[in-house]
């Protein structure tokens, strides 16, 4: 039975501050009581990790698109990670388009050119989702997470704490308003103060005012022990940011390892398929496949040159000699697409059929290149000399 009277007894203090709380937070928007201000470097504290968690929060979700592109896995990644469980390991999209590859290069044939180079293709790609995953993997682990847990753990402990102090601020003012008013209400009565009745008025509020004033007091106390340990909580954001910074940096790192992979694949695939003989580019029909990436740029054309010596040694290496050394010239046929960078090329298309020659003191990687009244340089690994 005691234990119900303390009960009702609490439940009824609790639903008193709750009520003093919303009166004075309701007078306080209606510019009818005063509000104790937050010092300014308080409030800049609170300005900086609300700022902190807004930015952290966009970074954080555009990461995740970033890494995982399909909105139905991520999903489906957060189901499973808030059930505490493993999600299926599935293949990604490119480990999907690699094994796809490879199908279609065995139904084909290994034997044939296409079938080879699409072997080739698939392999590369399986390799290029395995760095991926490893991104994912890595990017998780030493970025993500770390920003995840700012979010749900130290920034809802700052909001905790910052909301008990909101409420100690407004036990603070409502305890002044109170304080104010029995002040007021004391005046009134010493200036009423005529007979025997208003005597006992003055003191009864003057034990009022006592009584308001150690309130003020202690709620004054509990106000500056719940902004000193905010503030004390909020401080921490600047060691989030320099951790934050090297998680960053971690990132970096990552995509830095990641990019470099994908480059070195593919410079291996595009070396492996530029050592086809010039007999498979011809074959089946082969010459109108284009390019996986069209150059725009001699100085990258000069780059790719170099990385396919085998193609232009066997697409040139029979008639070039001899077309550098004399005035003639050759008909050539078009094996890719080609825009000129400037206006001294001239643009290709695949199929066609051009002239072209040498002339003195011409780049070895072009030719002059002609198609009816329109005449400009020409990259040499863009054709295929005809007898």
């Amino acid at each position: 039975m005691n234990i119900m009277d303390f009960n009702v007894k609490k439940l009824a203090a609790d639903a008193g501050t709750f009520l003093s709380r919303a009166v004075q937070f309701t007078e306080e928007k209606l510019g009818q009581a005063e509000k104790t201000e937050l010092d300014a470097h308080l409030e800049n504290l609170l300005s900086k990790a609300e700022c902190t968690k807004l930015w952290t929060e966009k970074i954080m979700k555009q990461t995740e698109v970033l890494l995982q592109p399909n909105p139905n896995a991520r999903i489906e990644e957060f189901v499973y990670e808030k059930l505490d469980r493993k999600a299926p390991s599935r293949m990604n999209n490119p480990e999907l388009l690699g094994q796809y590859m490879i199908d279609a290069g065995n139904e084909f044939g290994p034997g044939t050119a296409y079938g080879n180079a699409l072997i080739k293709c698939g392999e590369t790609q399986k390799r290029i989702g395995t760095a991926d995953r490893e991104l994912i993997q890595t990017s998780a682990i030493n970025f993500l997470t770390p920003l995840r847990n700012f979010i749900e753990g130290d920034y809802k402990t700052i909001t905790k704490e910052r909301k008990l102090l909101q409420n100690k601020r407004l036990d603070l003012d409502a305890a002044k308003t109170r304080l104010k008013k029995a002040k007021v209400a004391e005046a009134r009565a010493a200036q009423l103060n005529t007979s025997q009745p208003e005597e006992n008025n003055i003191m009864i509020w003057a034990e009022e005012v006592t009584k308001s004033e150690q309130e003020v007091r202690i709620t004054q106390s509990e106000f500056d022990r719940q902004a000193e340990i905010t503030r004390l909580l909020l401080e921490g954001i600047s060691s989030t940011h320099a951790h934050h910074l090297r998680c960053l940096n971690d990132f970096v790192e990552a995509q830095m390892t990641y990019y470099a992979q994908c480059y070195q694949y593919m410079l291996d695939l595009q070396k492996q398929l530029g050592s086809f003989p010039s007999t498979f580019l011809s074959n089946n029909n082969q010459s109108s496949t284009t390019p996986v990436q069209s150059v725009s740029t001699p100085s990258v054309l000069a780059s790719a040159s170099a990385s396919l010596p085998s193609v232009s040694n066997s697409i040139v290496t029979s008639g070039l000699s001899e077309l550098k050394s004399s005035s003639g010239s050759r008909k050539a046929r078009v094996l890719y697409d080609y825009d000129a960078a400037n206006s001294s090329e001239l643009s290709l298309l695949a199929d066609e059929v051009i002239t072209v020659y040498s002339i003195p003191g011409m780049d070895s990687d072009w030719l002059m290149g002609e198609r009816g009244n329109q005449k400009g340089k020409v990259p040499i690994t863009y054709l295929e000399l005809l007898n």
